[in-house]
């Protein structure tokens, strides 16, 4: 009888535990797979100060990705990070690649990790999970929280957010600094200050092929991948797309604030992650490296 009592009392206990949400608001449906093009640069704002851009132009003057030189005579840029973003592009006019959390497999900050070709959100009362293809990276957002007063530097940073009618509202801070830490593909530093706020909302098929139109005019259009898979990115989609508006203030990096954007479509696939590793597997098109070999043994 006792054991029976105690067993009751602890159920009783755990029930007052549980917490008790407000009544359900509605908030915007962001299920399923999302999907960029193969263009890792992020979209220019209609207006204001926007993300670098490349220098290095191909023949019909879009971005040539192969040879990432960002614009270190950007305003946008303080002295001492023009400078760094000025010798990386060095390295690329030379042919050779710098390291970046991508090509070192390492860990990629906000915005950075918005190059990552498709993202899905898991939505729940208490928080927003949102998971990247690439190397198993995911963030947590706790959702109607605040911010420690001294966060503890992580590579996913400390993030909050909440519902603002219908667009998710992302605050993070507490991003943590190292030699390949970058908000970009151009190798842009950014400092410990670093505060970023992303904005998640569903737009009309016209929205978004309208800005898939503005990016391919900035980066070019995208061609199918190596291995005949295709774009990730379903544009014949009917449904709506999601973009992701962000802001960038870093005011030791910065001069003044800035904006991008990344549009994405529902995917063509299902759920697939790529793994950087050591290997000679090159996971992006499905073919080997080559690598020097010995015509025979030294063994």
């Amino acid at each position: 009888m006792k054991f029976f009592l105690l067993i009751g009392t602890l159920l009783a206990g755990s029930a007052l535990a549980v917490p008790v949400f407000a009544e359900d608001k509605a908030v915007p449906d962001f299920s399923g797979v999302w999907a960029r093009t193969a263009i890792f640069g992020f979209e220019m704002p209609l207006a204001g100060a926007g993300p670098l851009r490349n220098l290095q132009r191909r023949a019909d003057g879009t971005s040539d990705a192969s040879v990432p030189v960002g614009d270190y005579k950007s305003s946008v840029l303080k002295p001492e990070a023009a400078e760094v973003v000025r010798k990386k592009g060095l390295i690329s006019l030379a042919g050779l690649d710098y390291p970046d959390p991508s090509n070192q497999c390492r860990p990629m900050a906000t915005p950075y990790i918005m190059r990552v070709q498709e993202i899905e959100l898991l939505q729940q009362k208490h928080q927003i999970t949102i998971l990247y293809m690439q190397d198993h990276q995911f963030r947590r957002v706790r959702l109607n929280s605040v911010h420690p007063a001294r966060p503890t530097p992580t590579w996913a940073g400390d993030s909050i957010g909440h519902y603002e009618g219908n667009t998710l509202v992302v605050d993070t801070i507490g991003l943590k600094t190292g030699p390949v830490a970058v908000i970009d593909a151009y190798g842009t530093p950014h400092s410990e200050a670093l505060h970023v706020v992303e904005r998640y909302r569903l737009i009309d098929r016209e929205a978004a092929a309208a800005a898939t139109e503005r990016s391919g005019k900035e980066y070019g259009q995208p061609a199918a991948a190596p291995t005949g898979d295709g774009l990730f990115a379903d544009f014949d989609s009917k449904g709506k797309a999601l973009q992701i508006e962000f802001k960038v203030e870093d005011e030791k990096v910065f001069t003044t604030p800035w904006t991008g954007l990344v549009t994405l479509w529902h995917a063509t696939n299902d759920w697939e992650e790529h793994v950087c590793a050591e290997n000679l597997k090159e996971y992006y098109d499905g073919t080997d490296t080559e690598v020097p070999q010995a015509d025979k043994p030294d063994f």
